[in-house]
């Protein structure tokens, strides 16, 4: 097969799945869609997702969003809230959400247009413009007034059979380090369930389990507000499903060898198994990924993944040729994310472990790992970073 005319690739790193090649994660769906239903029924609901960096969890939403607007009257909002540091930000970030959204339907997009005219531009070739300053002048209003817009946004499109709002507040690593962010979301529920006529909305936060902490540590009452829906790695069975699919979809089969090795060094998180199958797709020269392939693309994706996800400081220190040594014996070590320094220390060599101390504290400074309760115990912050150290061994060998 030549690579330069293979077309477009069916994986999609750094991007949220299309929902043709969504996969797994039934359990969460189902939960989800009760939830949705209670929605389309009146009931407002809140749920946050939580789930370590790169386990899908926008792309979980944006799937979900998809599923209650073709099933459930649903309008649904997605608003990515990265750079957001101000409830003005909030604010000019969600009607940007709302203007640039697609809706399949006409007549929607026509009524949301005259109710947002004067946030809109010029309608050109490639679409309807974004007038930002108009935005942005209204931001600290809009912000007072968010439930109050939300609530003239549905009303707008009662008549189209719009039944309730799915509202997803995604990237909010920014935000919620602002403490008015989580009496703002608090205020938004109570707001709704106090008013004569209750918004029917699903307001979706997508963070990692540190984040709705730091709400919590802003403002405690935001702990009784969520239903938690917590996103693990993807089991080996969705795993192999996905590659199977996915390279289906342009006619190239995976072999089992191969597909043992795509899973392990994935390890069940959607960005990973993308950034990992694009590699392999682009090096593969036949109908056929075979071990050779899944491992060239593994090695290629571990410097993706180092460039993209490890920080700049850490990927540098990564590469040290002082700890080189350490580093690969660590990689194959197999815990999770934490281990014992006296465990790791009976694979040493004698000028290893003298390096070790000095080699963990300066992992600590670098965000890298923290102490764990127990004595001795170190926790990877990260596990793309954990991840990252495994393939690179790989790469070594």
């Amino acid at each position: 097969m030549d690579n330069l005319n293979k077309g477009k690739s069916p994986f999609y790193p750094g991007q949220p799945v299309p929902v043709d090649l969504f996969i797994g994660r039934l359990t969460e769906i189902t939960r989800i869609i009760r939830t949705i239903k209670q929605v389309e029924m009146g009931k407002p609901q809140a749920v946050f997702f939580s789930g370590e960096y790169g386990i899908g969890k926008s792309s979980l939403a944006s799937f979900l969003r998809y599923y209650a607007e073709r099933n459930n009257h649903i309008l649904g909002i997605h608003v990515f809230l990265g750079g957001a540091e101000t409830l003005g930000d909030v604010a000019t970030k969600t009607v940007e959400a709302v203007i640039k959204q697609q809706i399949y339907e006409e007549t929607k997009l026509e009524k949301i247009r005259n109710f947002l005219a004067k946030y809109i531009g010029q309608q050109s070739l490639f679409g309807v413009s974004i007038n930002f300053d108009a935005i942005k002048a209204d931001a600290l209003n809009l912000s007072q007034g968010y439930l109050p817009f939300l609530k003239e946004l549905l009303e707008r499109l009662k008549d189209d059979n719009v039944k309730g709002i799915m509202l997803i507040l995604d990237e909010i690593n920014g935000i919620t380090e602002n403490k008015q962010f989580s009496h703002f979301i608090k205020g938004l529920v109570d707001e709704n369930a106090v008013s004569k006529s209750p918004l029917p909305l699903l307001l979706m936060l997508c963070g990692v389990e540190e984040r709705r902490k730091q709400m919590i540590d802003n403002h405690q009452p935001i702990e009784r507000i969520f239903d938690v829906v917590e996103i693990n790695p993807m089991n080996e069975t969705e795993m192999k499903e996905f590659f199977t699919k996915t390279f289906n979809s342009v006619n190239m089969n995976v072999a089992d060898d191969a597909m043992t090795l795509l899973c392990r060094y994935s390890a069940g998180f959607p960005k990973l198994m993308h950034i990992v199958g694009d590699s392999t797709f682009w090096l593969n020269n036949d109908a056929i990924v075979d071990k050779n392939d899944a491992t060239a693309g593994i090695i290629e994706a571990a410097e993706e993944i180092g460039k993209k996800f490890v920080d700049q400081q850490i990927y540098n220190a990564l590469h040290s040729s002082d700890y080189r040594s350490i580093l690969a014996k660590l990689a194959k070590e197999k815990f999770d994310l934490s281990f014992k320094k006296g465990d790791i220390e009976k694979g040493l060599s004698e000028s290893e472990r003298k390096k070790f101390h000095n080699f963990l504290q300066r992992m600590k400074k670098l965000g890298l790992l923290k102490s764990g309760e127990e004595y001795g115990e170190y926790i990877f912050t990260n596990r793309l970073a954990r991840l990252y150290i495994q393939f690179k061994s790989l790469g070594n060998k």
